[in-house]
């Protein structure tokens, strides 16, 4: 399994942490930038190619950093 780049990893706790944030408040600011994540880790050139192990490792390391 490939090591996830740490670029993707930050987009994805970014994502996660924008989403929370949307759910107590509301706003357009963060519907972009939650919109603006959302391309940016799903169209991540790492993804391209991807491996189930990849894919779960990428949301594991997110339930991992969310239990802290």
């Amino acid at each position: 399994m490939r090591p996830i780049p740490n670029d993707l990893l930050h987009a994805q706790q970014e994502w996660h942490a924008a989403y929370r944030q949307l759910a107590v408040r509301p706003s357009t600011a963060l519907r972009r930038q939650l919109i603006r994540l959302s391309a940016e880790v799903m169209f991540h050139p790492h993804r391209h190619g991807r491996r189930a192990g990849s894919w779960a490792a990428l949301h594991g390391a997110h339930h991992v950093r969310s239990a802290t």
